[in-house]
């Protein structure tokens, strides 16, 4: 089977603070996983890793079935990145900040326009960044990690601070980009409602280990004490997951 994103024996210590324990895990094509963990788990250090910032101790990454190694420009066209607290030039428009974003990819104003209507700001094309609410502004976010046609996207708390209808927006077009495209999606976030709803998979990580990885219905049955993903989250950890 071809994987879209293979981790293998990953390990990552600063000083005496061993960050990622020898994690192991796949991703097939399509397929979106949700990485959770409490603050300090080693979730970031990991998806840090996947993207190319950080290089591992030991181990192997690979994306596509290539290393990050003599490999970054082209990895770099497969990987589509929105963060939680994304800053844009508040004086510029949302066509001019995805035009300027649109550039750094040699993507004409076509691909410029497709973006803005593929996430629902074709009426705010034309306003001034700091003039848009929370949602939309995570809308332009995802919207610019989209440019490129990725083919995994890792989001990092995506929604955080968004009502809950700015909430089912921004999911609405990762499923449909899940239906349409076949995108990969590694997701990190707090809410649990929002995990469920969109991952395939949920991956528990505390302290640089894994200590689950399976669909949420197999694992609500092998740890049968919990009833949902949260009961069993703080079942697998002893914490919320925000603590």
């Amino acid at each position: 089977m071809n994987f879209i994103v293979e981790v293998s024996g990953i390990k990552k210590s600063f000083k005496d603070v061993h960050a990622v324990k020898g994690v192991e895990f796949t991703i097939k094509p399509g397929e979106f996983v949700g990485l959770l963990g409490p603050n300090g788990a080693g979730k970031t250090t990991l998806v840090e890793m996947i993207e190319g910032l950080q290089l591992p101790d030991e181990g192997v990454i690979k994306i596509a079935g290539k290393t990050w190694k003599s490999n970054q420009n082209e990895l770099h066209k497969l990987i589509g990145l929105s963060l939680q607290e994304t800053k844009f030039m508040e004086r510029l428009t949302v066509f001019e900040t995805t035009q300027l974003f649109a550039s750094f990819y040699n993507l004409g104003n076509n691909r410029v326009n497709e973006v803005i209507e593929l996430v629902d700001l074709q009426e705010k094309s034309k306003a001034y960044v700091n003039n848009l609410s929370g949602g939309q502004r995570q809308r332009l976010a995802l919207g610019i990690s989209l440019l490129n046609k990725p083919s995994i996207l890792l989001l990092d708390e995506p929604t955080t601070g968004l009502d809950p209808h700015a909430r089912r927006g921004i999911w609405a077009i990762l499923k449909n980009l899940k239906e349409e495209k076949n995108t990969s999606l590694i997701l990190t976030t707090h809410y649990m409602d929002e995990a469920e709803y969109l991952c395939d998979r949920i991956i528990i990580m505390d302290q640089g280990n894994i200590l689950a990885d399976n669909t949420l219905p197999n694992l609500l049955k092998k740890y049968n004490s919990a009833h949902n993903l949260d009961e069993l989250f703080i079942n697998m950890t002893g914490r919320h997951l925000y603590d």
